[in-house]
């Protein structure tokens, strides 16, 4: 017996008053949801903000009207049942799991959100023989079909074309603050600044298999290095950079890919095939690093290779000219 599971209820077991229960608690925990999310927001997305306070709004005045109801039919005394006691029950994500959301996210979400709640009364209501209880679920999905009318009319009235491309402006900048920048930095060190060891080596000894180790080890060495740097530099409240977790954790992932594009070639024990695909590795990630650069840093693309290409040229240069001599 799986522990947790054995006392949840199915649906087709609740009575209609457990069912008009359920609808009230899932319009509160949405209308928490949604104020999480305009809260969340208001600093740098407040027009989004105001559409999440109205459709906030729009989940209390259906609980209010389905409380209503059940004190018409049931009494004042609601049950407590919550999604989590429901078998096959739609689950909405935990308040701390919203934090790190980007906006578009948050509203693909929102649409989620009311497109499960239509769905799940839909089917109650077609699977649901009594009339009263039929009439109560096809009210409910009418009422979530109406939710995803409203927000859609909400989105348009407080999220007009100009505040929408500014919100998008706003949060690609800090897509790219966040994530682009530090981890374009860690490439490019990783790519570049272990060239010199690796091919050092390379040429001084012609071993792959030392080759490899010391270039795990200064790939490995210079991700955990470039991880720390990068997140204890800037905690992000005043430069408006974001999480230095998240900082931090780009720049040590991409450090060590770079590194380690160029070490991984000499698991193979042939010295020369192994150098020439290294080679290879090299010249795709500087190229990798130049469209990065283009794409997201709106630096000329001619320029971007020729200073990476240039960069890495003559790291490489200095690595095999130490190892040769």
């Amino acid at each position: 017996m799986i522990p947790g599971f054995a006392s949840r209820k199915r649906f087709k077991d609740l009575s209609e008053q457990e069912i008009l229960a359920l609808a009230i608690s899932s319009e509160e925990d949405d209308a928490r949801i949604y104020r999480t999310y305009a809260e969340k927001l208001r600093d740098d997305f407040p027009a989004s903000a105001l559409v999440f306070d109205g459709m906030a709004a729009e989940e209390d005045d259906h609980r209010r009207r389905l409380i209503a109801l059940h004190q018409d039919r049931f009494g004042d005394i609601i049950p407590l049942i919550r999604r989590e006691h429901v078998s096959g029950y739609y689950a909405r994500r935990p308040t701390w799991m919203m934090q790190n959301l980007s906006l578009e996210r948050i509203r693909q979400e929102a649409t989620l959100m009311e497109k499960d709640a239509e769905r799940f009364y839909t089917a109650a209501a077609a699977q649901t023989t009594d009339a009263a209880t039929r009439t109560l679920l096809g009210d409910l999905a009418a009422a979530e079909a109406g939710h995803s009318d409203k927000a859609i009319a909400l989105e348009q009235s407080s999220l007009n074309s100009v505040a929408r491309d500014d919100e998008d402006a706003t949060a690609h900048r800090q897509f790219v603050l966040t994530w682009v920048q530090p981890g374009l930095a860690g490439l490019m060190d990783g790519s570049v600044s272990t060239l010199a060891p690796i091919f050092a080596v390379a040429f001084a000894t012609h071993d792959t298999w030392t080759t490899f180790l010391v270039g795990l080890a200064a790939s490995v060495g210079a991700g955990i290095s470039m991880g720390f740097t990068e997140a204890a530099s800037d905690d992000g409240q005043i430069s408006g950079r974001g999480s230095p977790y998240k900082r931090g954790f780009s720049s040590g992932i991409m450090t060590m890919v770079g590194g380690l594009g160029h070490a991984l070639p000499y698991l193979i024990t042939d010295f020369w095939t192994a150098t020439i695909i290294a080679l290879i590795v090299v010249f795709v990630e500087l190229w990798a690093i130049a469209w990065i650069q283009n794409k997201y840093m709106e630096t000329p693309f001619f320029r971007a290779v020729f200073q990476v290409v240039l960069g890495g040229a003559l790291v490489f240069a200095a690595g095999a000219l130490i190892g040769s001599g």
